[in-house]
């Protein structure tokens, strides 16, 4: 498809990291190299991502470009300084939406919307989709088909869930144990950098080969960390949750979750590391008192969703969600929804009090410029 310089993008992925928009990038280029050596029309693609020059990017931009991998950050500045346009734009991707939506970008994507002049086909794809990512697809796609590969959000069956409960200053101990387990490579997930650091020092020091990967790197730290891993030079991947959605390690054996996440979605897209491609794996997930109840209610769910062994500090853990409806309906005198009536649903999944949520949050909602995007990706 031949273009004129400046003109392009015709389609347009948008994706949560620079790590995951580099690895859509490459297998893009691997698409691409055998349609060029079969004589097909170049098609030239461009990675616009933070912690990168932007002149090497103008640079693209000025030939014409069929193709965008983008973050939001820097697809908002290059729009907001007139450097790109989506005026022929007619093929929108968002990769990975619940993060996108979870992660503050919401408002920047809804930002690169306006500028579309034309009607466009949005693909949205996502391994989880909590309400919050279901209220945006309803606001920003028109009508959509919904495909559903298994249920959105559950454990991968493949990988075998094993839960600990570990003190606060028995993990480091217990980190040595477990890396046992499986032989490398193995992914160790943390909540924050401080961690990443202490445990990657740790590691070093009792001869385990590791690396450390977290947003407060730079980008050519990032993709070295990225690439010793998938060549196989380092066994051991301790990261922040930069890397727990969509980056894609085949052989990965064993998930560590130091930290137990503090939303469920974020411990499926971890766990989900493991057991890729029809294999089987092991996620071992540390837990103490430090989380809260509901989480560890919603693992606990989740382990009996994908029929794992419950460990006793959360078999002992009751949910008042689970009891008998007859029971609360006797106590209650009132059948069905205490909200609004109906007897279809209980109140935890009533229709009409979540609208009357969403409407209350979007009537006293503030709109403030640039907020999460700029400078904001991870």
């Amino acid at each position: 498809m031949p273009i004129v310089p400046g003109q392009g993008p015709f389609g347009l992925i948008i994706c949560p990291s620079r790590e995951l928009a580099k690895q859509i990038y490459e297998v893009v280029e691997e698409y691409l190299v055998p349609m060029r050596q079969a004589g097909y029309p170049k098609i030239r693609p461009l990675l616009c991502i933070g912690g990168v020059d932007m002149r090497s990017q103008l640079d693209i931009i000025k030939e014409g470009v069929h193709i965008v991998v983008a973050t939001p950050g820097r697809l908002k500045d290059m729009l907001a300084k007139k450097k790109m346009n989506l005026n022929n734009c007619t093929y929108l991707t968002l990769d990975e939406a619940d993060r996108l939506v979870d992660s503050g970008f919401e408002d920047d994507i809804r930002h690169v919307f306006d500028h579309f002049k034309s009607q466009r086909q949005t693909l949205l794809f996502s391994a989880t989709m909590p309400t919050k990512v279901l209220n945006f697809a309803k606001s920003a796609l028109v009508k959509p088909a919904t495909v559903n590969v298994g249920r959105p959000g559950a454990a991968n069956f493949g990988v075998i869930q094993e839960v600990e409960y570990a003190k606060q200053e028995a993990k480091f101990v217990y980190l040595l144990e477990c890396l046992q387990k499986t032989a490398p490579p193995v992914i160790i997930f943390c909540e924050n950098k401080a961690d990443v650091d202490d445990i990657h020092i740790y590691l070093m020091i009792k001869g385990v080969d590791a690396v450390g990967l977290h947003a407060g790197m730079d980008q050519k730290e990032r993709e070295d960390a990225i690439s010793s891993f998938k060549k196989e030079k380092k066994d051991v991947l301790v990261a922040t949750g930069v890397v727990s959605k969509g980056l894609d390690f085949p052989d990965i054996q064993h998930v560590i979750n130091y930290d137990m996440p503090a939303q469920i979605e974020d411990y499926v897209h971890r766990i989900g590391r493991a057991g890729r491609c029809g294999k089987t794996g092991i996620a071992t997930t540390f837990i103490n008192k430090n989380q809260s109840e509901t989480t560890l209610l919603d693992l606990k769910h989740l382990l009996q969703e994908a029929k794992q062994r419950i460990p006793p500090v959360l078999a002992e853990l009751n949910d008042p969600m689970e009891l008998d409806a007859s029971a609360i309906t006797n106590a209650s005198g009132v059948k069905g929804c205490f909200y609004c009536g109906g007897l279809g649903h209980r109140i935890h999944d009533c229709p009409k009090l979540e609208h009357h949520k969403r409407m209350a949050i979007s009537s006293s909602r503030r709109d403030y410029f640039g907020s999460g995007g700029y400078r904001g990706e991870i």
